[in-house]
């Protein structure tokens, strides 16, 4: 299990969360670019190594009634990859409809790093590295796969997308 400090450096990593100190020592984090009306990403970690990631908009994960899943437990590969799911379910479509990325549902899969382009009338694209591919998204619907990130970002950048 990882300590309070090592999650809480996990979940520091992401830039587009924003921090916010609650009561007993708990942390939350916030996503303020969420589409949705949900904006916390990571609930009351607490210096107990306890904690919660929303999930509430993913297909196939087991979440309390509030669409919470339990952190304690979770490795370092396991909570980044639940907060880069978390942060792209908020990123798109309307509440009722789950982000869905196919790659997810095959075993192993693994995302350790998400990263979100602005183009033209706040169109808003995600960038995926996943089982040795990056991948762009629009919603959940696949745009584009590229062998490595250069591709990727190239092919964004003439695209008029900006990084955000």
């Amino acid at each position: 299990m990882l300590t309070f400090d090592q999650k809480l450096a996990i979940i520091a990593s992401f830039p587009e969360l924003q921090r916010k100190d609650v009561s007993l020592g708990r942390v939350n984090f916030h996503y303020e670019e969420s589409v949705h009306e949900k904006k916390t990403v990571v609930y009351h970690l607490h210096p107990n190594g306890n904690g919660f990631v929303y999930g509430g908009l993913i297909d196939g994960l087991d979440t309390d009634a509030k669409g919470l899943v339990n952190i304690r437990d979770c490795d370092e590969a396991e909570l980044k990859d639940l907060i880069t799911r978390s942060i792209a379910s908020l990123s798109a479509g309307e509440a009722s409809e789950p982000e869905v990325q196919p790659a997810e549902e095959e075993a192993g899969y693994r995302s350790s790093r998400a990263e979100f382009w602005r183009g033209a009338g706040g169109t808003r694209l995600t960038l995926l590295f996943q089982e040795d591919l990056w991948y762009v998204y629009a919603g959940n619907e696949l745009d584009m796969a590229f062998e490595t990130h250069d591709e990727a970002t190239q092919y964004l950048a003439d695209e008029g997308f900006r990084r955000e």
